[in-house]
């Protein structure tokens, strides 16, 4: 019984010293210039958006509106790089509680005088 539990633990030995032998895969590769100046992209709109939620204001209205500032981080970081490019270009231009009337009256307006002025041709196309 001695000798057969001594050639198991051996064999056991063998088995661990061949696995620690083989080489741990590895897999790296160079960064590109496009991908470090992505990553330093999404660090400043992520830091840009960052101080705009942290202004008393922001966490005020957060609460009044019953939003979770913990989802709101978890929300930002689950954005796309392209969405979180988009997001921190609009916020700059967009005024507070622009909609989308806004934007289509402006429209009306301005198809309506390019009309009268005779650029555009809209209405006599139609029947």
């Amino acid at each position: 019984m001695r000798q057969f539990f001594k050639k198991t633990v051996v064999y056991a030995l063998i088995a661990s010293l061949l696995s620690l032998a083989s080489p741990a895969i590895v897999q790296a590769e160079m960064i590109g210039t496009l991908a470090a100046f992505e990553s330093a992209q999404r660090d400043a709109n992520l830091a840009k958006l960052n101080e705009v939620l942290a202004r008393d204001q922001v966490r005020e209205q957060m609460r009044a509106l019953g939003v979770d500032q913990a989802q709101v981080e978890a929300r930002l970081a689950g954005l796309t790089d392209a969405e979180l490019n988009e997001l921190a270009g609009n916020l700059d231009t967009l005024p507070a509680g622009a909609g989308i009337l806004e934007v289509v009256g402006i429209v009306f307006i301005v198809l309506l005088i390019l009309e009268a002025v005779g650029v555009l041709d809209i209405f006599k196309k139609f029947p």
